[in-house]
């Protein structure tokens, strides 16, 4: 048979199957999403709030003057600790520098942390339950390549609370697909159709696939907004691994209702179900200390708070006027499509004249982790560029002061990083000079005595206790507010387990600080140097990475812990003791990244009681209802399902694949899908099943699962081999 030869398949109600489908989403209701000017911005045509609301002044002047107070004092102390020889030397001044670049970002998070303590120690409390809503909201939730057992279970959760609550009817359920990987969308869409039957046809479940991830997670919700929006008051973004309960659902849909200038208004996610070492410091932290530091935030900011891209709720006609994002000129890692949207979004829709907030005490909005330190290495290294990518936006037109803020806090997080290995760099250096290279005699003019480059050191380790306390300040705040709150001590195992948890927590942390301070170095070198990160799936799911693939990746963080060790030792014993910390975490590299993603070691302290949170003594049962229908899903083995075989065994399925592939036009003349005529050419000449499966390349794969034409000849193909399941 010629390629030509391929007759057009019949419509699915001709062939006999699935004649009652129901369409996969809903009638469209375009709604205009224009791309927004960062360059030009007209203030007259900002939207003017119905409720006039004060800038939070008070608690920005604390914060900021506060940081700025404390950054201030610290880089004096800095400079009095080198100059107590008289004037110090060009590389002291460039320590002092960087001391005090380094000081003002902790400074700031401690101010912030203090802020949002005193406003905890009053246990602000939470509006009543609506008994009624009025405006629809479509609950988004993104998919890109990830396991089927895990995020339809979370929908259908979910969904069951939602409609528990009584105000169900107001809301629908989107899963949108990203997905690149053919195994994927089939068990994607196997999932939605099984989920849907169960759930009936009131349920309003709706699935979508994009033939291309234009603009990723970004792009598809745009797709989503002005192809759909306009039926939907509100919507409800999440992400793969989000879980909120129906009461958080509800809730977060009557404050916007009762919001006339709100935009979006975001909820803290806490982190669940983590097993491993790493992931269990991470969940730990963020349940004792997220909460002062958040509410700090959200305090502070006020109406011109951020927005973290997801378990938030965006009013849709809002955000399709002002959040279109442009392509930023030049090529990545800097030019391009805007890769870390949210914050990008949250300033151009406070700009338009609606307010951004947060409700940090809002129980019920939850979250995972990456499970290892190479986990989250590969999440942050796309992070690292996004938000460095903010440097181009942040002089934006118009963009109010606390979003340009926002933008800055999030650069100087991950300038941080090399910085801190600058100023090592920099203190090695001094230390060698002062240890090997002549002095230079009588450098001021005539004067009886020599000068010498050295340190106060009674001074300097008063600097260096103001700083440990500055910085670990936000974690003793945070265990205070635990220790006072009888059902958070309780949950955690008591003030004893609770104290030793927060203890081990600061020690875990100080040993993979360094490890993650080299590799965010790394990062950030790697994007200055024009590296694009790209963007994978992240991996969710508990289990130890190959100690192969550990040692890879951290053999040369050993070695240079050993060869600042061996080096500083050589220089100073003193120097070498207080560079240890750094040098025994680099050292330590590769076993301090195995134990983080090892599963034993996690659960072996969560059964003595150690980094125990409430939510784990007393799980929500959004939590177990997932975690049940997740392990239900799992049975049936959608994610290891071959993509080819499963249509070709399933009539229906293959017709329901076909109903819900997009209508496309005629190709243009002259545009060739190279994957697309592989395909074509392959499936066309594979006389089995067995053959198509093996000849046909991943993307391959993926093109003939978007042609209606080739999937009507893969399914008259003889099975060959018997299939696997």
């Amino acid at each position: 048979m010629r390629i030509d030869d391929i007759p057009r398949p019949a419509p699915a109600e001709a062939r006999g199957s699935a004649p009652d489908f129901a369409p996969a989403m809903p009638p469209e209701a375009p709604l205009p999403m224009p791309v927004q000017d960062l360059a030009r911005f007209d203030r007259g045509t900002a939207r003017r709030p119905v409720r006039r609301r004060r800038a939070p002044v008070a608690a920005r002047l604390f914060v900021f003057g506060g940081a700025l107070a404390l950054t201030a004092y610290g880089g004096w102390q800095m400079y009095e600790t080198v100059s107590v020889s008289g004037s110090p030397t060009l590389l002291q001044l460039v320590l002092v520098a960087l001391f005090v670049l380094t000081f003002s970002w902790i400074a700031l998070a401690f101010t912030s942390a203090v802020l949002g303590f005193l406003v905890l120690l009053r246990r602000p409390s939470l509006p009543p339950a609506p008994e009624r809503l009025s405006a629809r909201t479509a609950i988004l939730m993104p998919v890109y390549n990830e396991a089927t057992a895990r995020t339809f279970a979370g929908i259908e959760a979910m969904h069951e609370a939602v409609e528990a609550t009584g105000l169900g009817a107001q809301f629908d359920w989107f899963v949108l697909s990203d997905s690149t990987q053919a195994d994927a969308w089939i068990a994607e869409e196997r999932a939605f159709l099984s989920l849907r039957d169960r759930l009936g046809p009131g349920a309003r479940l709706y699935y979508r696939h994009r033939p291309k991830n234009h603009h990723r997670k970004a792009g598809n919700i745009a797709d989503f907004v002005t192809r759909w929006g306009g039926a939907y008051d509100h919507m409800l973004v999440l992400d793969a691994d989000s879980l909120l309960s129906g009461d958080c659902v509800v809730r977060l849909a009557a404050a916007m209702e009762a919001d006339p200038d709100a935009g979006i208004i975001q909820s803290l996610p806490l982190i669940i179900n983590r097993n491993t070492l790493f992931a269990r410091v991470q969940q730990f932290a963020a349940r004792i200390y997220g909460p002062v530091i958040a509410t700090g935030l959200s305090h502070w900011s006020g109406r011109d708070g951020n927005y973290w891209g997801h378990n938030a709720i965006i009013r849709t006609r809002a955000f399709a006027e002002s959040c279109g994002l442009p392509d930023l000129p030049g090529r990545p890692p800097f030019g391009g499509h805007v890769l870390s949207h949210d914050f990008v979004e949250a300033a151009l829709i406070r700009r338009a004249g609606w307010d951004v907030t947060m409700l940090p005490t809002l129980p019920g909005s939850y979250e995972e982790s990456p499970p290892s330190l190479i986990d989250v290495a590969v999440r942050d290294r796309r992070w690292a560029q996004g938000n460095l990518q903010h440097s181009r936006i942040i002089g934006a037109a118009g963009l109010h002061f606390a979003s340009r803020q926002h933008f800055a806090t999030g650069i100087a997080g991950y300038l941080a990083s090399p910085f801190w290995l600058l100023q090592l760099v920099v203190g090695i250096a001094l230390a060698l000079q002062t240890a090997y290279v002549k002095p230079e005699y009588f450098a001021q003019g005539l004067a009886l005595y020599p000068v010498f480059p050295r340190f106060d050191p009674v001074r300097a380790l008063q600097l260096f206790g103001l700083t440990m306390g500055i910085l670990l300040a936000p974690k003793g705040l945070g265990l205070i507010l635990a220790l006072l709150d009888t059902q958070v001590r309780r949950a955690c195992g008591g003030a004893g387990r609770l104290v030793a948890s927060c203890l081990l927590e600061i020690l875990l942390s100080a040993l993979l600080a360094p490890v993650a301070m080299v590799i965010q170095s790394g990062s950030v070198a790697g994007i200055l140097l024009g590296r694009d990160t790209g963007w994978n799936p992240q991996r969710r799911d508990d289990g130890s990475i190959p100690w192969r693939a550990i040692v890879a990746r951290h053999r040369w963080h050993t070695l240079l812990g050993l060869v600042a060790g061996v080096a500083a030792f050589a220089i100073a014993t003193s120097l070498f003791l207080w560079m240890s910390p750094t040098i025994l975490g680099l050292v330590l590299a590769i076993p301090i990244s195995w134990a983080s993603g090892h599963l034993g070691f996690g659960l072996a302290l969560k059964s003595r009681g150690l980094l125990t949170t409430p939510e784990e003594r007393d799980p929500p049962d959004i939590a177990l209802r997932a975690g049940a229908l997740a392990a239900r899903n799992a049975q049936a083995g959608l994610d290891e399902a071959d993509a080819l075989r499963a249509l070709h065994a399933d009539a229906g399925l293959a017709a329901a694949h076909a109903r819900m592939l997009p209508q496309v036009g005629p190709r243009p003349r002259g545009r060739i899908d190279p994957d697309h005529i592989l395909a074509q050419a392959k499936v066309v000449e594979a006389e089995t099943l067995d053959e198509a499966a093996a000849w046909l390349g991943p993307k391959e794969r993926v093109a003939l699962l978007h042609d209606r034409a080739l999937l009507d000849r893969l399914a008259r193909l003889g099975p060959g081999a018997p299939a696997r399941s």
